[in-house]
């Protein structure tokens, strides 16, 4: 691998501040003390900031030449509610909440490449140093568009990266077109009419009726869509009565919708509420239909990918960067995407053998509470970005 020597002599002291932030972790438009960190250790550097951009966003300015090409580079911020099972030194001091997906070492490796432009600036261009809030379900990407981030900061495309667990470390993956799924909601409520268990005649049963909804809606994804289109309907709660021997009012149904594309998408939820609409009417009730669209499939720019592809390959080889295996999981990073060409990649984390002693008892996969950021990847993560930038204006 041909990292850069200069990131590798400061990889303990980002490794450092990866580590507070893992023990400091902070829930959507709430990173307040990473923000402060951030701002800090960039000014430190001399790198002009910009705050306030999606509640707690941080964007750092790095100039050089006279070239009005730009380039962005994304890192997340925020952490998951959810309990942390590991008791090394650097755990999460904050009950219920946890960096279980490695959004703190996005933030480090991405720092780790500010510090080595405050020193070597290698381009004629401007790159944007995106430090980003509220991945995690709070649209933290949007909400920063929504304030200016492309209009304030102009750049001609943007990248971002997420570490990927069990693979060894020192591969990439990079794919051109969806490589992470569109993320929506549900909720059905069907309105019936209570009876007594036993006189089941005196009302209108909302249970069977949700029975035959929870099956109808997988006939969308079997008959109604392309075998060759991606597509998951998961109803994963179903709400109902309170006594055995009451029929109940009413039942609800929740659960999520993925897709890698809007049209297949748009054809689910259509399809989805007349499957709602029209079993009540058949067995005489009614339902009220809603449909959440929260994150749209990520999708890279054939361009941007192959671009990113042969920088990742000129710094571990051709045979580390794998083809990058679309997931059904969210990325908000989409929103971006949808902005400005640019690509999103995977970088490798390992099996979870880098864990200090006192780890959970747990793998160490993604949202998982027995997961922690691999430091090893600090450094490569680091000359990806440095060199991507320096690649990125040479080939004006």
């Amino acid at each position: 691998m041909k990292i850069i020597d200069s990131i590798v002599t400061q990889a303990a002291s980002i490794a450092a501040i990866r580590r507070d932030i893992h023990a400091h972790p902070e829930l959507c438009f709430e990173e307040v003390r990473t923000a402060d960190l951030v701002a800090a250790k960039l000014t430190e550097w001399g790198i002009p900031i910009h705050r306030g951009l999606g509640t707690t966003g941080v964007v750092g300015i790095v100039k050089n030449g006279t070239s009005k090409r730009a380039i962005g580079l994304r890192a997340d911020m925020d952490a998951l509610p959810m309990q942390e099972f590991n008791t090394f030194s650097h755990a999460s001091q904050n009950k219920g909440k946890m960096h279980a997906c490695g959004h703190d070492g996005h933030t480090a490796m991405l720092l780790a490449a500010a510090q080595h432009f405050a020193k070597q600036r290698l381009f004629d261009g401007t790159v944007y140093l995106i430090f980003q809030p509220a991945e995690e379900g709070g649209g933290g990407a949007r909400e920063m568009i929504k304030d200016g981030l492309f209009e304030q900061f102009p750049m001609d495309a943007v990248f971002g990266m997420h570490n990927w667990p069990g693979t060894e470390v020192g591969k990439f993956a990079v794919s051109p077109g969806p490589v992470m799924a569109s993320s929506n909601e549900f909720k059905v409520v069907i309105r019936g009419k209570g009876a007594h268990a036993a006189l089941p005649h005196n009302g209108l049963d909302p249970v069977p009726v949700a029975c035959q909804m929870v099956q109808a809606f997988q006939t969308i994804i079997t008959r109604n869509k392309k075998p060759i289109d991606a597509g998951v309907i998961s109803v994963t709660m179903i709400h109902a009565g309170e006594a055995t021997n009451v029929i109940p009012n009413s039942c609800e149904l929740r659960g999520t919708v993925r897709t890698f594309s809007v049209e297949v998408l748009d054809m689910i939820e259509a399809r989805m509420r007349q499957i709602a609409e029209h079993t009540c009417a058949a067995f005489g009730l009614s339902c009220e239909f809603e449909f959440f669209r929260n994150y749209p499939p990520t999708v890279n720019s054939a361009k941007e990918a192959e671009f990113a592809r042969a920088v990742m390959a000129s710094i571990v080889g051709p045979d580390n960067v794998l083809q990058q295996e679309p997931t059904m999981g969210a990325e908000d990073f989409s929103f971006m995407l949808q902005v400005k060409p640019g690509c999103y990649n995977f970088i490798a984390n390992g099996d979870g053998s880098h864990r200090d002693i006192d780890h959970g008892g747990g793998p160490c996969m993604l949202h998982n509470p027995s997961y922690d950021f691999n430091d090893d990847l600090i450094p490569l993560g680091a000359t990806y970005w440095v060199r991507l930038a320096e690649a990125w204006f040479k080939a004006a």
